[in-house]
């Protein structure tokens, strides 16, 4: 899955990994792994960061030709 968050941090503000991760109550360490691929957040936390960044999900994250397989 390819995601856009940084994209969306900085084009809001140059919102930080903390100040993203204290408005939708996780920690920034899961924002970092969500960043780097290593996770992918729950259908629950998609919705809230999409929320806060002012978008929709399928601006923040998109399947890859790999997530099909």
């Amino acid at each position: 899955m390819r995601t856009y968050l940084r994209k969306f941090r900085f084009d809001r503000g140059e919102l930080s990994q903390q100040q993203l991760a204290d408005m939708v109550n996780v920690s920034r360490q899961t924002i970092v792994s969500i960043e780097r691929g290593d996770y992918a957040p729950s259908v629950k936390l998609a919705l809230l960061l999409a929320r806060k960044l002012e978008t929709t999900v399928e601006e923040l994250f998109a399947l890859e030709d790999k997530d099909y397989a």
